[in-house]
């Protein structure tokens, strides 16, 4: 396995303590921490969709609950009526606590239980203040979005002598 070091950056960067935390965290994952397996993908550019495997359990036996910028899954199975004796248990009926953690904005949108794969639909909502806006140059009012087209500074001054 490798390991990166990220103390260079801690002397070039401010405020990114949390995501060099998270890296370090990374790095100590236990192995039973990787239970159940789950994908994570990017679907479009401000939607995710996280797929666990939990075969057996039912939408009842598994809660999701998100907390700021936390997704907590976990799993618990219900009491069996009436114990049986299997010879071989390839499937795993244990419980489980798996934690995501969020950017800021993303919010859960849907969840659904198909096939004994959780799919967890998740997408990113930046409010419309703390979106970047341009600001003029010489004004004082604030177009919303981002405009990269080059100012004309030159032909305003024009306008004006004329």
């Amino acid at each position: 396995m490798r390991t990166y070091d990220v103390s260079p950056l801690f002397r070039s960067s401010v405020g990114f303590d949390r995501l060099f935390d998270l890296l370090n965290q990374a790095e100590r994952v236990e192995p039973s921490a990787a239970w159940p397996p789950y994908n994570i993908e990017k679907v479009a550019e401000d939607q995710y969709r996280i797929t666990m495997a939990v075969a057996g359990f039912t939408p009842d036996e598994i809660e999701l609950t998100q907390q700021d910028t936390t997704l907590l899954v976990s799993g618990q199975k219900a009491g069996q009526e009436g114990e049986k004796q299997y010879l071989y248990r390839g499937i795993a009926a244990r419980s489980f606590r798996q934690t995501f953690n969020l950017a800021e904005h993303v919010k859960v949108v849907g969840a659904s239980l198909e096939n004994g794969l959780l799919t967890v639909a998740l997408k990113r909502e930046v409010p419309e203040a703390l979106k970047p806006r341009r600001i003029a140059i010489g004004g004082t009012t604030a177009v919303a979005g981002q405009d990269n087209a080059p100012a004309q500074i030159g032909r305003e001054r024009e306008a004006k002598a004329a």
